[in-house]
């Protein structure tokens, strides 16, 4: 349910429910997700909002866009990996807040490798 008073945008929480879907195996690798013209009117919502939303997700490297074919979730992209991706974020969050670089936070992981 995307809630338009929260802190986070719309998009955003559109990507965060699609990560979530392919999480919890709603959505499967290599799925084709809603046309944007379509989703947007069974959200109530525009459809450059639902387009900002895969443009985030095909950055992060989730799903995949062809411009006039739509977009898909990548084959790769188990729930696993979702979930992983999560926690990678997070752990980078934590380390630029005690002024690490990523390339610390690589250092340390192969460390303990």
């Amino acid at each position: 349910m995307l809630d338009p008073t929260a802190a986070m945008s719309i998009a955003a929480q559109l990507a965060v429910q699609v990560r979530s879907s392919i999480a919890d195996g709603t959505l499967a690798p290599g799925e084709r997700l809603p046309p944007a013209r379509e989703l947007s009117r069974a959200l109530d919502i525009n459809m450059h909002t639902v387009l900002r939303a895969y443009a985030q997700l095909r950055d992060d490297g989730v799903i995949e866009m062809r411009q006039g074919r739509g977009a898909w979730v990548r084959k790769d992209m188990a729930p696993g990996t979702i979930r992983l991706s999560e926690m990678v974020d997070a752990l980078l969050g934590e380390a630029r807040k005690l002024g690490l670089r990523p390339a610390d936070v690589v250092t340390l992981i192969e460390r303990r490798s």
